[in-house]
């Protein structure tokens, strides 16, 4: 069985209030031809298919044609709702869909049950597990001993699984959205309240493939099955050096994984040039530049150049980002710090002060005290 791992479309969504539907058109398309050449069998999509909870009509058509290209290959196509999308929204149809082969997890109500395929060498069995926070988790447990017990993410993840029984004898497979402790994270990603939201790989020890969403860099935790695919395109200037692929499972006999990923080649790529302002406008610097990739330019003239953005976007017209790096910039470092506690989560912000205040960290105790709350104060919103 030859899989296509996919995850983090982010449909609908506007970098630096930049579109990104036609960008976003020409790399669905290039992963059908991908689908194509590589005589794919199925395609995993792990979450995150749009941006928004209610996701604008031209994202919900892209999504739709896509779906349908795949099932008039009769693929075997899973997909499940992430952190941004609307479960209920996502699965609208889905066991209509299941006659084209189309699975989408509903929302989470019980315990999953697996879809089961079958190729020359058995059963492969598929779990699909969407995005969830402790409180879904207890709300299906609720009554059960596992259910009183979850406080964490780890904890609900590790419940649901515990209850999914899965047979380890056959070749099992899940999609999960989720923070597997270890990944590194992207600016582009939402991130929960400090590490609250960590589920340990371990968790997934019994199954034979992870195909993980959420974390929008291509990367493996703790095994080579345990994986993220990563975005199809660059949502942030913090992913500018990733390069972008799609992840191609082979599961034969059981034991025997091969993995592999297929380059993305985007319309347009996101970078970032630095340079003075006469260096920028030069012809020798740009000619050999595709100049309608989307850049974050970085100015290094220590006098500020007047209407520089405009006259720089009619050689670069897709710039996103302008700032200055010069004396001043660098001297700024109110601004630097107030960016620098943005990054910090409420539980780090909240251990500092009371550093400060006691001259001496937090308890393990307390600190476990105040992840609770804070979970607890998260899930209420």
């Amino acid at each position: 069985m030859k899989l296509i791992h996919l995850s983090d479309l982010h449909l609908g969504k506007r970098v630096n209030e930049f579109s990104m539907i036609e960008d976003q058109t020409y790399i669905l398309d290039e992963i059908v031809k991908i689908i194509d050449e590589e005589q794919a069998d199925g395609v995993l999509i792990a979450g995150d298919v749009y941006d928004k909870p209610v996701p604008s009509a031209e994202a919900v058509q892209l999504f739709d044609r896509f779906l349908n290209r795949l099932a008039n290959r009769n693929l075997y196509t899973f997909v499940i709702s992430g952190n941004h999308d609307s479960a209920e929204r996502l699965s609208f149809g889905n066991e209509l869909m299941k006659g084209r082969r189309v699975y989408v997890s509903p929302v989470f109500h019980k315990v999953p049950e697996p879809v089961v395929l079958q190729d020359e060498f058995g059963e492969l069995c598929v779990y699909m597990l969407p995005f969830v926070k402790p409180v879904y988790v207890r709300h299906v447990l609720e009554g059960q001993d596992e259910g009183e017990k979850i406080s964490t993410y780890n904890e609900a993840i590790k419940a649901v699984l515990n209850k999914m029984h899965v047979d380890e004898k056959k070749r099992n497979i899940i999609l999960s959205h989720q923070f597997v402790t270890g990944a590194v994270r992207s600016e582009s990603e939402e991130i929960s309240v400090g590490g609250l939201d960590n589920v340990d790989a371990s968790c997934f020890d019994v199954f034979d493939y992870v195909a993980l969403g959420h974390i929008h860099g291509p990367q493996h935790i703790s095994r080579e099955e345990v994986r993220y695919s990563g975005t199809p395109l660059k949502y942030s200037f913090s992913e500018s050096r990733h390069e972008k692929s799609v992840t191609v499972v082979e599961l034969k006999e059981k034991g025997n994984v091969t993995i592999r990923t297929v380059l993305l080649v985007p319309l347009r790529d996101m970078r970032e040039i630095k340079g003075t302002y006469e260096e920028l406008v030069s012809r020798k610097f740009y000619q050999k530049m595709d100049r309608e990739d989307y850049l974050h330019i970085t100015l290094t003239d220590e006098e500020d150049i007047p209407d520089a953005l405009n006259k720089l976007r009619v050689i670069y017209p897709n710039i996103m980002k302008m700032d200055y790096d010069n004396t001043r910039t660098r001297n700024s470092q109110n601004i630097e710090e107030a960016k620098e506690i943005c990054r910090k989560s409420p539980l780090e912000l909240f251990g500092e002060l009371y550093k400060i205040q006691n001259n001496q960290p937090l308890s393990e105790e307390q600190e476990r005290f105040l992840k609770e709350l804070i979970e607890k104060i998260w899930e209420d919103e």
